[in-house]
């Protein structure tokens, strides 16, 4: 599958008028959800004082920094400085925002103005996110498949595992569960995810130690 988009996280880990960071290549990003549920990724430094807007708060459609409460509109542009609250802030005041959209349970991101929406799974959900110290290829090969999108099974039933490169020689997986799915089911599959981790991880200190 080619595509300008890339997964970042699963929608059911950013619910409503919450925040966490993700990522988009080398760029830290800040992924968060207003109130009325509107997805939206942005550069994660405050343009105040570079604080990560990602340990913000968001308040209506709003996300505010922890420091001090400068907060950001839509587009990114700053709309209230506490210290000054009869002040409207220049339009030069704005955060970085990148293209954000959800599909399967999943919420891409892309620089720039992708061609067309991000990729469908009919039948998949998102089902869970892991952080692997293991570089995407080699956990593709441990998964059985190429690429960063693949459809296979992984212990009691078939998934989508969505492969994210991150900085650093390490990778997260994003992995799509059927719909409906038994908690039995989906308790074996984290089981499994667990032991592709373990796997994915000592292959890759394996191949460090072998080149080093």
């Amino acid at each position: 599958m080619t595509t300008d988009w890339t997964p970042a996280a699963l929608s059911r880990d950013i619910p409503a008028a919450s925040a966490a960071p993700g990522q988009l290549g080398e760029t830290d990003l800040a992924i968060w959800r207003s109130a009325s549920g509107r997805i939206a990724a942005w550069s994660d430094r405050c343009p105040h004082r570079g604080m990560r807007l990602s340990h913000g708060f968001v308040r209506g459609e709003r996300l505010s920094c922890i420091y001090h409460g400068w907060g950001y509109g839509e587009g990114g542009q700053c709309v209230r400085i506490p210290a000054h609250p009869e002040l409207t802030p220049p339009e030069a005041i704005r955060v970085p925002v990148f293209a954000a959209a959800e599909a399967s349970g999943v919420i891409w991101v892309a620089d720039g103005s992708p061609a067309g929406a991000p990729p469908e799974f009919p039948g998949f959900e998102g089902f869970r996110s892991l952080r692997i110290h293991a570089p995407a290829s080699v956990l593709a090969r441990v998964f059985g498949g190429a690429g960063h999108v693949i459809e296979g099974t992984l212990g009691p039933c078939a998934v989508v595992a969505l492969i994210q490169p991150l900085p650093g020689n390490v990778s997260a997986l994003h992995l799509l569960a059927p719909e409906g799915s038994e908690p039995a089911t989906l308790d074996a599959l984290s089981l499994a995810a667990e032991a592709l981790r373990r796997t994915a991880e000592a292959q890759a200190q394996q191949a460090e130690e072998e080149t080093a």
